[in-house]
């Protein structure tokens, strides 16, 4: 009887899940065949998107430099970057 069970509610959620994706298809066809400018209150008058805020100097203007740039570093190495910030900081209290 728990089996029935199971089958019924994952057949419910699945018709649900499939249901729910045609009708965002749907909403997205209807959404790109619209002219960009009568797409409604969700886009602002100004043709060109506007950026996100953090993509922004103090000024307002775009910044086109990189906003984080990584590099690989080995574990020694962090290691003995970690432990010349330790024991650059003054602290003895690790030693005995």
């Amino acid at each position: 009887m728990l089996h029935l069970l199971y089958i019924l509610a994952f057949t419910v959620l699945a018709v649900l899940a499939v249901s729910n994706l045609i009708r965002n298809l749907v909403n997205l066809g209807i959404e790109a065949r619209r002219p960009s400018g009568t797409s409604g209150s969700r886009r602002s008058d100004s043709s060109r998107p506007v950026p996100h805020p953090e993509l922004l100097d103090d000024a307002g203007r775009v910044i086109d430099e990189p906003l984080l740039v990584m590099r690989s570093v080995s574990i020694k190495d962090a290691r003995d970057q970690l432990d010349a910030m330790y024991d650059a900081s003054g602290t003895d209290e690790h030693e005995d």
